[in-house]
């Protein structure tokens, strides 16, 4: 079982910064994938970024890809989002997800944060 909660949501105007971070609690953090997924007003949950258990593999949506960068300590047992050159359609409730290695289907991954929200004005 893994526990997950989201910190460093915020409003930012479009073009700046955020680094959203994700602390789990479980001895097994270590083991699993950690993923970012975002879910708009309106609209279905979508993934933004995976890495995987060592963090040596990382994917994103091409939506994000060069804005964007996920990490990881397992030594801490948290998982970061670092978001540049933001935009108004980033704007989103940001969910971290933890499971073994899975792809980009939301309903794939077993555990997930209540979400921080990510505010870009334009």
């Amino acid at each position: 079982q893994v526990q997950l909660v989201e910190s460093g949501g915020g409003w930012v105007q479009a073009g700046g910064s955020l680094r959203l971070s994700c602390a789990a609690s479980g001895r097994t953090f270590s083991r699993y994938a950690m993923g970012w997924f975002r879910q708009a007003p309106g609209k279905e949950r979508e993934f933004v970024a995976a890495i995987n258990w060592s963090g040596a593999s990382t994917s994103y949506a091409d939506s994000v890809k060069g804005r964007f960068t996920i990490s990881r300590d397992n030594a801490k047992n948290t998982v970061s989002l670092q978001m540049n050159s933001l935009k108004a359609e980033d704007t989103a409730v940001y969910h971290c997800a933890a499971d073994w290695d899975t792809g980009p289907e939301p309903a794939l991954w077993r555990y997930w944060g209540q979400g921080t929200q990510v505010t870009v004005s334009s």
